[in-house]
């Protein structure tokens, strides 16, 4: 793995990790097909934990079983992710030395749709309690089996942040 460039930008701490996922509301897919490289945004649940020294995050996705994104998590599994949150605008005292103050996530994975009844129950939770804490959960059969739920075991990822 590459060093980030600006290493007093990179974001070690779990807690802060922690704090700009649950903050991000968007996920971004990095994915490809045959048409090429593409981008997708989607509603997204996670996991992370501590796994010895390292931080296992883990995340959950849904949508159609049929269309680009479809078709791009079935011909070819691995998978980039990025989230951010804007913090504001830098202001300078010229035109390039303005900026964004911002907070993200980027990395790579696998992803893989899920199958079973109780594995696909369960991402769907973990995303309507990232997206919608408060709403009433409850899945049917019908909705269960009309829905693509996708997981994705992420490899690597970095956190980095820029302050105002």
């Amino acid at each position: 793995m590459k060093t980030m460039r600006l290493e007093k930008r990179e974001i070690k701490d779990p807690q802060t990790l922690q704090d700009i996922i649950g903050t991000c509301r968007v996920l971004r897919l990095g994915m490809t097909d045959d048409e090429g490289m593409f981008i997708v945004p989607v509603s997204f649940g996670y996991d992370l934990e501590q796994d010895g020294k390292d931080l296992k995050l883990t995340l959950y996705i849904h949508g159609a079983k049929a269309g680009r994104k479809a078709d791009a998590i079935s011909g070819n599994p691995e998978i980039a992710i990025e989230m951010d949150c804007m913090d504001g605008i830098i202001t300078g005292d010229y035109t390039c030395s303005y900026s964004c103050a911002y907070r993200s996530i980027m990395g790579t994975g696998m992803i893989q749709r899920l199958t079973g009844d109780d594995e696909k129950r369960y991402a769907l939770t973990r995303i309507m309690e990232h997206m919608a804490p408060d709403a009433h959960i409850a899945f049917s059969p019908e909705m269960l089996d009309r829905t693509d739920v996708c997981r994705i075991d992420v490899r690597h990822f970095t956190g980095k942040a820029r302050r105002m």
